[in-house]
């Protein structure tokens, strides 16, 4: 990487005619391909009845408009499958599609949200924050050279994203789940985080293709998730998505990892590790 460049980002990146072009996006792009470039939900309910995904409790999901009858969101996806969706929504639009790309994690959420709620009158807890937190914003990293996923623990940004950033393109793979992270890389701006799930892998694990990537993924969070793995917020590791080689071109020099507003120090973690799959 060229140490003569020095343009920083300091506005919103975003490409309005090409809205899904970030790399970010590859978890989805099959839905996308075949969908318009606005929310949709009757494509998207059409998409769900070709595509059947259930609740652990064998509900088939189905895609609603909100109702106004006070049964919590997650209760109602307990009881009936409907997922509450707002008409011409990016945020419920990706929720929507999370769920029919990674079923099994998105019915672990839900099933674990239900178990976690409290009777009235009491604290909602940090397991319901922290399923939130990944259902919103989550990413997993896979590399199957376990040194990085230690330089990313110890926030080494530079170390990781530029010097040793032929290792990161072959060695590691960046997984979007959050439905939210989708919605915010339509117009990605300076310190978008992602919150991570990091797990150690075999090689042949990153080059499974687009489809059966995320199956094998939905497998494995969905245990973890069901198992009580993150139960605090602080369980995930935080993650500047900019940061990632290929998200924007910014990153192509050096010194746009000194930028500490999204670059930031911080502690050491000693959870978040997991064995090889």
């Amino acid at each position: 990487m060229g140490g003569s460049c020095y343009r920083l980002v300091t506005t919103a990146l975003s490409e309005p005619s090409r809205p899904f072009s970030s790399p970010l996006f590859a978890p989805l792009r099959g839905w996308l391909d075949v969908l318009p470039s606005r929310p949709d939900h009757q494509a998207l309910s059409l998409l769900a009845e070709r595509h059947p995904v259930f609740s652990r409790r064998g509900q088939r999901i189905r895609f609603v408009p909100p109702r106004a009858d006070g049964r919590s969101y997650e209760d109602r996806i307990w009881q009936t499958g409907e997922v509450e969706t707002r008409p011409d929504n990016w945020h419920d639009f990706f929720n929507g599609l999370v769920w029919l790309t990674f079923p099994q994690t998105k019915a672990a959420i839900n099933a674990a949200h239900v178990a976690a709620t409290p009777g009235a009158g009491s604290a909602r807890g940090s397991t319901r924050d922290a399923l939130t937190h990944f259902d919103e914003c989550g990413i997993v990293v896979l590399a199957s050279h376990p040194d990085l996923l230690d330089l990313l623990r110890g926030f080494h940004w530079k170390t990781l994203f530029v010097d040793r950033r032929s290792d990161v393109l072959a060695s590691m793979r960046f997984i979007v789940f959050g439905h939210a992270t989708y919605q915010a890389l339509l117009a990605p701006f300076p310190g978008l985080t992602g919150k991570a799930v990091l797990y150690p892998v075999d090689a042949r694990c990153l080059h499974l293709s687009a489809t059966a990537l995320p199956a094998v993924l939905d497998t494995r969070l969905a245990a973890d998730l069901a198992a009580g793995a993150y139960s605090r917020p602080r369980d995930f590791q935080p993650l500047p998505l900019l940061g990632i080689p290929g998200v924007v071109p910014d990153n192509e020099c050096a010194v746009y990892y000194d930028d500490r507003r999204q670059f930031r120090p911080g502690r050491m973690r000693t959870g978040n590790r997991r064995q090889s799959g």
